[in-house]
């Protein structure tokens, strides 16, 4: 294998990660904003109020997405595994 067939690989395989993160990674920083901007109108400053709504939010999201998600990532392995040089 070469250079430019393993930065290839390493290329596609960052682009797939960050494909599946994303959905994940935007619910929680959605979910985060609104709790901070909800806890500076209200001056309240409890720690459990930040956590437990995004973990609430991340598994509603791993519900919504975890099929797409998986899928994506079936996928990419199908297509690493057939297409890698031997």
């Amino acid at each position: 294998m070469d250079t430019d067939t393993a930065l290839f690989l390493l290329s596609n395989m960052f682009k797939t990660a960050l494909v599946i993160a994303l959905p994940i990674l935007c619910v929680s920083l959605i979910v985060g904003l609104l709790i901070s901007i909800f806890q500076v109108v209200t001056q309240i400053q409890e720690m459990t109020l930040t956590f437990v709504p995004k973990i609430i939010a991340v598994v509603g999201a791993l519900a919504v997405f975890g099929h797409w998600m998986l899928s994506t990532l079936i996928n990419y392995a199908k297509d690493l595994l057939t297409n890698l040089p031997v």
